[in-house]
């Protein structure tokens, strides 16, 4: 039996700033790597053409898991940059959600 896992608490993306990141990958599995990536790409073009909002779950270098509801700008393969102008190692997102 699977055990219920507590969502994590949404923050504002003015708050982000103040959180710290380490730069080790959360997703250990290469697959998993790649629909982030594909994810996010899809979230920018979601954002630019339909100014459209996702839900972002990224964990800080304190380990905690956060999530972000925003607007991707951009996306390389070091930073996601939001509407806000800030930015989230790409290594630190853990999933993206469509809605």
């Amino acid at each position: 039996m699977e055990t219920a896992q507590p969502t994590a608490p949404l923050v504002e993306k003015e708050q982000i700033p103040s959180f710290k990141f380490t730069y080790n990958d959360v997703l250990t599995d290469v697959e998993a790597r790649k629909k982030r990536m594909w994810d996010l790409n899809r979230a920018t073009s979601l954002g630019n053409v339909y100014q459209g909002k996702v839900e972002i779950t990224f964990q800080t270098a304190e380990g905690d898991h956060k999530r972000v509801d925003t607007t991707v700008w951009a996306v390389d393969d070091k930073y996601m940059t939001l509407k806000a102008g800030c930015s989230i190692p790409v290594t630190s997102i853990i999933g993206i959600e469509f809605f």
